[in-house]
């Protein structure tokens, strides 16, 4: 194992971590999320892998890449794979399993280029998990300056690194800021740039060649686009897009996720029976043994109570209350941590009460999203609460027109932008 692991021989050291551990070889697939009949080609050196496979790879299997001798990374794009004579390549080193690699400074060799060494992408990271986390109770537009400008240091950075082995890394790092703002722009109710910074994400990531930051930023751009935007079929699209991306050997917890999106927009255009099944397939993915980690971009693990949560969305849209009703009463209640999210989730509950005849509950608990809208600026808050107000039919009773002159007042009232 010393000897693969120096030498970059990935079949022999993926054989030894599944020799070690126990594994099956399905069992070792189910863990690297690929099919077996791909692990099967990769361990008998028949399967060539990119730069971005090799790290994905080692990453799942807890392999630190400067063990592979793997400090220095061709650019994304780089075929590893099975060598055509038994020379060795001009400018490379020709390894076990049939694998050649440039010929790469040792760990630690690299002094960096334009400023850009192997602490950057990391850092970059630190500062948009950072804002991730004051996003739950700061304002966006207190927050935007600041993450715009952390996106174009982030893509001056990338730019800098090219012909570095610390491209791929960038490209993910700009990836997680691209996606950040696009949720702060979207917040302020600015679609267009909120799309750009999504796509611009998207884009990231598959030059980093990590299928699921791929996948992740599909699904949030699919999911910006169905409830945000409001065009429940483009976002359909996308999510059938990000489901040929992630592949079907893929972790539960993308799966999962992805299906529920898609539950959201089935309902969006009224296809209550896709909708159902695709919650169902959620339930299945969630429930099995192989969901209690989720990969990385998920932080937390998609469970049943998640999918639960989606049950009640897509009961708000298929105009079925009671049905949403029993299943906001069985999704974890939202982080009071998180407050706009959680007038977002108030919002529709608020929906599912009016249909079902609560009125005085319904539009106590628009009254309640609507303060943190405004506390907040959150155009998507407050956009919520105006649909909630304009789909009501019910009678006009007292707490009816209270929320009506609370939505004039911020038309005709001047913003406070302290």
């Amino acid at each position: 194992m010393a000897a693969a692991l120096a030498s970059c021989d990935i079949p022999t050291v993926i054989e030894g971590v599944r020799a070690a551990r126990g594994w099956s070889q399905g069992e070792l697939a189910r863990e690297l999320t690929y099919s077996q009949s791909w692990v099967s080609r990769v361990v008998n050196g028949q399967q060539s892998l990119t730069v971005g496979q090799v790290r994905e790879l080692a990453r799942r299997l807890d392999i630190p890449l400067h063990l592979i001798r793997f400090g220095g990374l061709p650019q994304e794009g780089t075929i590893l794979g099975p060598a055509p004579t038994r020379r060795r390549p001009a400018g490379g080193t020709l390894v076990p399993g049939g694998i050649v690699l440039p010929n790469f400074p040792a760990p630690g060799e690299h002094t960096g280029h334009h400023g850009v060494d192997e602490t950057t992408a990391p850092a970059l990271r630190s500062i948009t998990g950072g804002q991730r986390r004051m996003d739950a109770t700061s304002p966006a537009r207190h927050l935007l300056p600041s993450a715009t400008t952390h996106v174009h240091l982030a893509e001056q950075m990338l730019t800098s690194s090219r012909g570095t082995p610390f491209h791929t890394e960038l490209s993910a790092a700009a990836s997680e800021a691209s996606g950040f703002a696009a949720w702060l722009n979207a917040d302020l109710g600015d679609m267009g740039s909120a799309r750009m910074h999504y796509r611009t994400a998207v884009i990231r990531a598959r030059q980093a060649g990590m299928r699921l930051l791929d996948v992740y930023m599909l699904g949030s751009l699919a999911s910006f686009e169905i409830e945000t935007a409001e065009d429940p079929e483009l976002g359909l699209g996308l999510v059938q897009e990000a489901e040929h991306v992630l592949g079907p050997d893929a972790h539960p917890t993308a799966r999962a996720w992805l299906a529920c999106i898609g539950a959201l927009a089935h309902a969006g255009l009224g296809d209550r029976a896709a909708a159902l099944g695709a919650l169902r397939h959620a339930e299945r993915e969630v429930s099995g043994p192989d969901n209690a980690h989720p990969p990385w971009p998920w932080v937390f693990a998609f469970d049943e109570a998640k999918v639960a949560g989606y049950r009640a969305l897509v009961g708000v849209r298929l105009r079925t209350p009671h049905e949403a009703r029993a299943a906001f009463a069985e999704a974890v209640a939202p982080s009071s941590r998180n407050v706009k999210q959680s007038a977002l989730l108030k919002v529709e509950l608020a929906s599912a009460h009016a249909e079902a005849g609560d009125v005085d509950e319904a539009f106590r608990l628009a009254q309640e999203a609507l303060t943190t809208g405004m506390r907040f600026a959150s155009e998507r808050v407050m956009g919520r609460v105006r649909s909630f107000r304009k789909g009501y039919r019910g009678p006009h009773a007292t707490c009816v027109e209270e929320l009506d002159n609370r939505l004039s007042t911020l038309v005709t009232s001047v913003p406070d932008n302290g």
